[in-house]
C-alpha cells in the first residue's frame, strides 16, 4: 500500500481506525498519533464504573475531542464485534501484560490475551470494511535469546504464563491469515518505554525511586539485557506496518537494535537524575529462576526494509524525556510499593 519512503501516517487521514487497549501506555500514544494524522479514531477502553479513561486522560483535550471513546471488555465477543464494525484499520493492543501477576493469575491471561484476540480476529474476519489488522505481540515470546540479534525466525519459548498466552494469541492470528486470508500483520515490539508507563516496568520503577529521593534503588537481578525503544518510535512503527501491504501475513520486530543491562540502565538513570545511590536486591522483584529472560536484542532489519521505519529517539534522550515526565507526575508513583 505504501512506498517505504513515503509518510505512512498519510494513509490514515480520513480513515476509520479502531485501537483496542487504547487506554494503555502504548495504546494512548497510538491514539494520539492517529488523531494527529487525521484518522477517525475509535478508542476501545476497558469499561469501569468510575469512568476512567486510563492514560487517554493524559492526551491533550484538543486531540481527545476528536476521538470516539468506546468502552467495553475485549473478552466480550459481541461488544468487540460492534467495535470493529465499519472500521478500515484495527490496531489490537488490548492485553494483560504484567509478567509477575501472570504467575498468580494465569487463567486471566488466557482469557484476555488468547480469548480476547480470538474475538478481534473473528470480528475482523466478518468485517466488510477492513483494510488491515495490526496484532500486537511481544519480544517475551522468544524467551532467553539462543542467538542475537533475535530475528523473527527465532524459536518461541513460554518462559512465563504471560509469554505463553502471547504465543497462543500470535498463533491464533497466524491461523486466521493462513486459514481465511485475513489481512493482518503481527507487530512484535521489544521493550517500549516513555511517558505514561506505570511502575510495573523497570524504567519507571528506577526513575520514580530516584526522583522520589530514595536512599537506595531496590531492584531485582541486574544482569538481564533488554532492547529499549522509545514509545513514539514504537507508535510510528505500528503506523508503518499497518500502512504497508507487503507486511501482510508477517511478524515483524520493532526494536532499536541495541541492548542495555538493567544495571546499565540504573547507572544511566542516576546520571540523568543527577543522583548516586546504592542498588539493593529486592527478593520480591525476582522472577522464578527458569522464568527469567536473560537477553533480548532485536533484529529490526525486516521492519526497516519493508517500511523504511527507523527509531528516531536515542536511549539517553528517551530516558531524559521519561524522567522529566515522571518528575511532574510523581503523585502517580508509590516508590515504597512494588508494582506487579
Amino acid at each position: 500500500m505504501t512506498d517505504p519512503q513515503a509518510d505512512p501516517a498519510q494513509v490514515y487521514a480520513g480513515q476509520t481506525v479502531l485501537v483496542t487497549g487504547a487506554d494503555g501506555f502504548i495504546g494512548s500514544h497510538l491514539v494520539e498519533r492517529l488523531a494527529r494524522a487525521g484518522a477517525q479514531v475509535r478508542a476501545f477502553t476497558f469499561y469501569n464504573s468510575w469512568n476512567s479513561l486510563g492514560w487517554l486522560a493524559d492526551v491533550p483535550q484538543a486531540t481527545l475531542t476528536a476521538v470516539e471513546i468506546f468502552p467495553g471488555d475485549i473478552r466480550d465477543a459481541e461488544r468487540v464485534q460492534k467495535a470493529v464494525a465499519g472500521q478500515s484499520f484495527v490496531f489490537h493492543l488490548a492485553s494483560l501484560i504484567a509478567i509477575p501477576y501472570s504467575y498468580s493469575a494465569p487463567r486471566s491471561y488466557v482469557d484476555t490475551n488468547i480469548g480476547g484476540t480470538l474475538n478481534v480476529l473473528e470480528a475482523c474476519r466478518r468485517s466488510t470494511s477492513l483494510i488491515r489488522l495490526v496484532h500486537t505481540s511481544t519480544s517475551e515470546v522468544y524467551g532467553t535469546a539462543r542467538s542475537v540479534p533475535i530475528a523473527e525466525c527465532h524459536p518461541l519459548t513460554g518462559q512465563s504464563p504471560y509469554a505463553a498466552s502471547k504465543i497462543g494469541a500470535d498463533k491464533m492470528a497466524e491461523s486466521y491469515y493462513l486459514s481465511f486470508k485475513l489481512p493482518m500483520v503481527t507487530a512484535r515490539p521489544f521493550n517500549t518505554f516513555g511517558p505514561r508507563q506505570t511502575a510495573r516496568a523497570v524504567i519507571p520503577t528506577i526513575l520514580s525511586q530516584l526522583l522520589s529521593g530514595c536512599d537506595a534503588l531496590r531492584l531485582g537481578t541486574l544482569t538481564p539485557t533488554r532492547d529499549f525503544n522509545y514509545v513514539t518510535d514504537t507508535a510510528e512503527a505500528f503506523l508503518a506496518l499497518g500502512a504497508c501491504g507487503a507486511s501482510e501475513g508477517q511478524t515483524l520486530n520493532i526494536g532499536s537494535g541495541r541492548e542495555w543491562s538493567i544495571g546499565q540502565v540504573a547507572e544511566l538513570a542516576m546520571e540523568v537524575c543527577d543522583r548516586q545511590v546504592p542498588i539493593l536486591l529486592h527478593e520480591d522483584r525476582l522472577r522464578p529462576p527458569a522464568s527469567e529472560v536473560e537477553r533480548l536484542l532485536a533484529d529490526n532489519s525486516q521492519c526497516v526494509s519493508l517500511t523504511g521505519w527507523q527509531p528516531q529517539i536515542g536511549f539517553r534522550e528517551g530516558l531524559t524525556r521519561t524522567a522529566n515526565w515522571i518528575r511532574t507526575h510523581l503523585d502517580r508513583f508509590d516508590s515504597n510499593r512494588y508494582a506487579q
